[in-house]
């Protein structure tokens, strides 16, 4: 999951660089979602493994 958003991070960079916004942007907002996905999942596997 980690390794998805760092792509799209990635992506991200090399079409702000060149110039295509919209995707940029997109590329940006998926990163973000991935990475909010796995800080949750982080956390829930963090709580439960303490059980």
């Amino acid at each position: 999951m980690l390794n998805y958003a760092i792509i799209f991070l990635i992506i991200a960079i090399i079409a702000a660089v060149l110039g295509f916004g919209g995707v940029a942007g997109v590329a940006a907002t998926i990163a973000k979602i991935l990475f909010v996905v796995f800080l949750i999942l982080f956390i829930v596997s963090l709580i439960r493994s303490r059980r």
